[in-house]
């Protein structure tokens, strides 16, 4: 019987996506685990894998589709032994007499298939000299080419081919990396300069389309400064220490681990959070939510906006083992690849904003989390030390916390702890 592709639930908060890419046609056969589609979600976005074999009888919403909500019928495969050409009519005619079916889905039908879908599969028609699914020999034969959502972005911002890259991916796949080290396409050379000899207009601008992710970053951060009524509090870590006990672990460490200063931020704001529990919760109305594991997540800036994966439990982490799961959950966040259970929920926020050079910054608080911690970059600056003038690397952390569940002396509280681990770095192997 026919197989319905359905708009999938990326992640729990998930109700409707954007149907931004298809990677499949009419006709094309298809395998569990190919890449027919890609989403956009208020997350990310994500590829979507076939889950049974067949072969692509008809494209029921179209590419750039928006506001397609999950569960709505995308797509209809003709399994095996089966008539496309009658797969296709039914899957018409039901679309056609659907009245729930929102605006967005209800897209032109595919042209091929359309000429087709009222006559039987063995009565000819004016296109039926083409085969609907191409051979081998056929001359018209494309080449699926897999590649990220990110690396298709930026080729085709730089006019680059994909077809003449070679993947470093699992399985072949394009990566970010892959486009960003090809040369430039020559075609793309000219365009560039051309646009340097245009003349100035006064007020030029262009309109970008907003992406779900950054409607829902706009939406879910404007709520939390309407809602949640902010406070700042800022603090002072000399680091030095912290930068010798780094240098000595990755002097120690195995091939393949390299601890980051941000890895050593957040195993300090884990023991914080388990020292000061007041801190490691979050507001919900009628309740307060305590989190019993420091659940931190990091904020990775990504092409288009930003995404939040969680390290769980933080807390029960060795440095080396939270080391790879950063590196990892950065990576994958880059290139779309995470789960939706790997940047949906967390207990506490860190954005680190030190490698860009900034010293200071408050950050908005992630929503339904209570505190969102703000690093910035270390410094060599003056200190008084023993009544003497020294120079000393210090590293400035603005906690911004949600007055209805963090008071003021509970976030000052963490705020202690949390130097007390940055400038005492053994401490944390306690």
């Amino acid at each position: 019987m026919p197989v319905n592709v359905t708009m999938p639930a990326l992640s729990p908060t998930m109700t409707t996506g954007t149907l931004a890419k298809w990677t499949i046609a009419p006709g094309d056969a298809v395998h569990a685990g190919d890449v027919i589609a890609e989403i956009e979600t208020d997350k990310a976005t994500m590829e979507v894998e076939a889950i049974e074999d067949g072969v692509v009888a008809q494209v029921l919403v179209e590419a750039g589709s928006e506001n397609v909500a999950v569960g709505t019928v995308i797509a209809v495969l003709a399994e095996a032994g089966e008539s496309v050409y009658e797969v296709a009519s039914t899957a018409v005619a039901l679309k056609q007499s659907d009245d729930t079916v929102p605006p967005a889905t209800k897209t032109p039908a595919d042209p091929v298939t359309d000429a087709r879908a009222d006559k039987p599969a063995d009565q000819p028609t004016e296109t039926s000299t083409k085969p609907l699914v191409e051979t081998e020999t056929s001359p018209q034969k494309t080449v699926r080419i897999f590649a990220t959502p990110l690396a298709r972005r930026i080729a085709a911002d730089r006019g680059i081919a994909l077809d003449r890259l070679t993947g470093s991916g699992p399985h072949g796949r394009i990566l970010r990396r892959d486009v960003e080290a090809a040369p430039l396409s020559p075609q793309a050379a000219p365009a560039s300069v051309s646009a340097k000899n245009k003349p100035v207009v006064a007020g030029a601008s262009e309109l970008v389309v907003n992406s779900q992710m950054r409607k829902s970053i706009a939406s879910r951060l404007q709520d939390s400064k309407q809602q949640a009524p902010h406070f700042y509090l800022t603090i002072d870590c000399q680091i030095d220490e912290l930068l010798r006990a780094r240098r000595a672990l990755n002097d120690k460490a195995a091939e393949g681990i390299k601890i980051s200063l941000n890895d050593l931020v957040i195993r300090a704001a884990a023991m914080a959070l388990m020292e000061v529990p007041d801190a490691n919760v979050s507001w919900e109305d009628e309740h307060t939510r305590r989190f019993q594991n420091a659940d931190i997540a990091m904020a990775v800036a990504i092409d288009g906006g930003l995404v939040t994966p969680i390290i769980w439990a933080a807390e029960t982490l060795g440095l080396a083992a939270l080391s790879q799961t950063t590196a990892d959950l950065a990576e994958r966040a880059r290139h779309g690849q995470l789960r939706s259970a790997e940047y949906s929920g967390g207990s506490f926020t860190i954005s680190n904003l030190g490698m860009f050079g900034i010293r200071e910054f408050a950050a908005v608080i992630n929503p339904p989390q209570g505190a969102i911690l703000a690093v910035g970059a270390g410094e060599q600056r003056p200190v008084v030390v023993d009544g003497t003038l020294a120079v000393a690397t210090v590293m400035t952390v603005t906690l911004s916390a949600d007055h209805r569940v963090v008071d003021g002396a509970v976030g000052a509280r963490w705020l202690q702890s949390f130097k007390g681990f940055i400038e005492h770095p053994v401490t944390m192997l306690l």
